[in-house]
């Protein structure tokens, strides 16, 4: 079982087995092939995101129609269409109400972003494998590249539930309660849950808080 980050001298260390380990690292590989920069070749990682929410096909289609509750808005103004919206969500438009502007500082801005991103989920997936033991060890310097990249997966599998707001979390989390515990729905959610709590727990340990 997973034990909160707490500080020891200059790094934070968090309790983690091999397979919950496995899951993050997992998630930032897929995440890094997503964002990564035309000049980076994209590796032939499996899908995580496909192998947790497998099985959310009628999941999605609720959504979409209203029928759980949890509704996902529509594509941000001035992005392609063939564009994963979980992009929109990791780089959100710089113009809503001018699309050719939007498009013009999405060319100039968005693959210094993308390297940016992909060089933390990648400092982040080195931390995880140079783990000895159940010990991942996060060296306070590099602490908030880890955070921005949970939050980057955590966007990503956001999108990929249908999750933008409050309401949204409550809604889907009573639809899992109505779930078979063997759904995937319920071991994606319990995932998302997990990054979550794994966020905050490194936030609190990086400010000197106790963990929870």
């Amino acid at each position: 079982m997973a034990h909160a980050f707490a500080a020891d001298g200059d790094d934070l260390v968090a309790i983690m087995d091999d397979n919950e380990r496995a899951v993050v690292a997992g998630l930032c590989l897929q995440v890094m092939d997503l964002v990564a920069p035309a000049s980076v070749t994209k590796g032939e990682h499996a899908d995580p995101f496909e192998a947790i929410v497998a099985g959310l096909g009628d999941l999605a289609t609720d959504t979409e129609q209203g029928a759980a509750g949890v509704g996902v808005p529509d594509r941000a103004f001035g992005l392609d269409e063939d564009r994963d919206p979980a992009l929109d969500r990791l780089f959100p438009t710089g113009n809503r109400e001018d699309e050719q502007e939007a498009a013009e500082f999405r060319r100039f801005t968005e693959q210094g972003l993308r390297q940016r991103k992909h060089d933390g989920l990648a400092a982040t997936v080195r931390l995880l494998e140079a783990a000895a033991g159940d010990r991942w060890v996060v060296p306070r310097r590099e602490a908030p590249l880890v955070l921005v990249a949970l939050t980057d997966v955590r966007l990503v599998m956001g999108e990929r539930l249908g999750l933008r707001t409050d309401e949204d979390a409550t809604r889907l989390e009573e639809l899992v309660e109505t779930l078979d515990p063997d759904d995937p729905a319920v071991f994606a959610l319990s995932v998302y849950d997990f990054l979550t709590w794994l966020q905050e727990s490194l936030t609190q340990a990086l400010v000197g808080e106790a963990p929870e």
